[in-house]
């Protein structure tokens, strides 16, 4: 398995609000996590609740002993995060309201392991396809499941970057899990949507579907995210199997 990981503030922002972690080390039952956040909130809170999201998770895994598989170990470092973010935009003022999107995936014997609150993506690319595995939880999917709008106007659309749900705005976190099978050769993808805001998903295959190496591929994705303008930070992490 190689991975690489790549992050840019873009060309509008001014700080970077996203965080990302990827390792082939074991962590508890894990043997390896890949995770990436969008933080939001004012006074530097997004910075701090994605940054703050991946090392509580990370250190909640490492500690439960009592984890039996890896969606298990997977919900119990996402909500020990939820938690203690919750916590401390009440305590502090600055931080209130803050917020951080997550996916994160473990490979675990023959297959891939996703976990999933707000709008980052995880996608996998096989035999000449790419497939989107996790679900947006945002104001523009939620319409266009509904049938309100389409895929191309939910681009465009003017609350875009609503989302309906975050790790550390509420007390309580609601995860979306799914799993796949890995297949010899397959490339797993998680973004922010500092990439696919600016990137449509033909373009990201035309990407992956090259002879590049991980590094080269990743890197050209975050330029030409910027090139399309590069409204956003992203954020990727591409590991191939």
């Amino acid at each position: 398995m190689n991975f690489y990981t790549a992050s840019d503030t873009g060309r509008v922002r001014t700080q970077n609000e996203d965080f990302c972690y990827a390792s082939d080390g074991k962590l508890g039952i894990l043997s390896n996590l890949f995770v990436v956040c969008d933080g939001m909130g004012g006074h530097n809170a997004g910075e701090y609740a994605s940054e703050g999201a991946v090392r509580l998770m990370t250190d909640a895994i490492l500690r439960a002993e009592e984890a039996y598989d890896p969606y298990d170990a997977l919900s119990i470092g996402i909500e020990a995060a939820n938690r203690t973010i919750h916590q401390r935009s009440v305590d502090d003022p600055t931080k209130a309201g803050m917020g951080t999107t997550l996916v994160a995936a473990t490979i675990f014997n023959s297959d891939l392991y996703v976990a999933n609150v707000g709008d980052s993506r995880l996608y996998i690319f096989a035999s000449g396809n790419l497939r989107q595995i996790t679900r947006d939880h945002s104001y523009v999917e939620e319409m266009v499941r509904k049938g309100l709008i389409n895929r191309e106007e939910a681009r465009h659309h003017r609350d875009r970057n609503k989302i309906t749900r975050a790790v550390g705005v509420l007390n309580d976190v609601r995860i979306d899990f799914f799993d796949t099978p890995i297949e010899e050769g397959m490339q797993i993808l998680l973004c922010t949507d500092g990439l696919t805001g600016m990137m449509h998903d033909e373009e990201i295959a035309g990407v992956l579907q090259t002879s590049a190496d991980v590094r080269q591929k990743a890197e050209t994705l975050i330029r030409m995210a910027n090139e399309k303008g590069g409204t956003d930070n992203v954020t990727v992490i591409l590991i191939e199997v």
